[in-house]
C-alpha cells in the first residue's frame, strides 16, 4: 500500500464521540512505552503524525487518522499504566473496552508487544480477552532492531509457545522495527487486502 495522505481527524474522550463509523477502521494498542506512536509514524512516513513521548501513558484519548481518504487508523490509549492513579487506570480501561466492543467498523485490532521481553502477563491477559470477546486482532512485535535477530526469533517463539497453551490457532504475527522501518509494509499489505475484500464483497458498516 502506498500512503498518499494521512491526516489527523480528532481525539475522543468517549467512544461515542469518535468519527462516523462508515469506513474500515484499524486500531493499534499496546502497553505504555511499547513504541506504538513510533511504529504508526514509520508506517505513515510521517515524523510526528502520532505524538511520541518518553513518558508512558501519553496517549490518553482515542486518536483517529484518515489514511488515503478511505480508512481510519486509530491510536488507542495504552493499557497497564504504571504511573497513573487506580481511578485513571479504570477510566482508561473503560474507554478502551467500550471502544473495542462497540465500534462497529473496527475491522482489526493490532496488539503491540515489546519483542525485547519474555511473554508478559498483562499482554497475555489482554490477548486472551480479545479472543474471548470475539475481537479480530493481530499481534505486532515492536523494537526488533534492539536485539540480535536470533534473540527476536526466540522471544517470538516463546510467545507462540505460551499462547498455544490456550489457543489452537494463532492470529497473524508481525515483527517490526520503527527505527529501521521494517515490518510495517506487511501490516499495510494486510490492511489493503482486507479493504479490497470488503469492497469486492460490498460489505458496508452502515446500520
Amino acid at each position: 500500500m502506498v500512503i498518499k495522505t494521512a491526516e489527523f481527524v480528532k481525539s475522543s474522550g468517549k467512544w461515542q464521540e469518535c468519527p462516523e463509523p462508515n469506513i474500515p477502521e484499524y486500531a493499534f494498542i499496546g502497553r505504555s512505552n511499547v513504541g506504538k506512536s513510533s511504529l504508526i509514524n514509520a508506517m505513515m512516513n510521517h515524523k510526528d503524525l502520532a505524538k511520541t513521548s518518553g513518558t508512558p501513558g501519553k496517549t490518553q484519548l482515542i486518536n483517529h487518522f484518515l489514511v488515503n481518504e478511505n480508512w481510519y487508523l486509530t491510536d488507542l490509549p495504552g493499557y497497564g499504566y504504571a504511573k497513573v492513579s487506580k481511578v485513571q487506570r479504570k477510566d482508561f480501561e473503560k474507554l478502551i473496552t467500550n471502544y473495542i466492543l462497540n465500534r462497529r467498523n473496527l475491522v482489526n485490532l493490532f496488539v503491540l508487544v515489546d519483542s525485547r521481553h519474555s511473554p508478559q502477563k498483562i499482554d497475555l491477559e489482554f490477548i486472551q480477552w480479545c479472543g474471548e470477546s470475539g475481537i479480530p486482532f493481530s499481534i505486532v512485535f515492536t523494537k526488533a532492531d534492539k536485539l540480535k535477530p536470533n534473540v527476536v526469533i526466540k522471544n517470538v517463539e516463546d510467545y507462540k509457545a505460551e499462547l498455544h497453551k490456550t489457543w489452537e490457532d494463532l492470529p497473524e504475527l508481525y515483527v517490526t522495527s520503527a527505527e529501521k522501518k521494517e515490518g510495517g509494509d506487511n501490516i499495510l499489505n494486510f490492511i489493503q487486502k482486507t479493504n479490497e475484500f470488503l469492497t469486492n464483497n460490498n460489505i458496508s458498516f452502515d446500520e
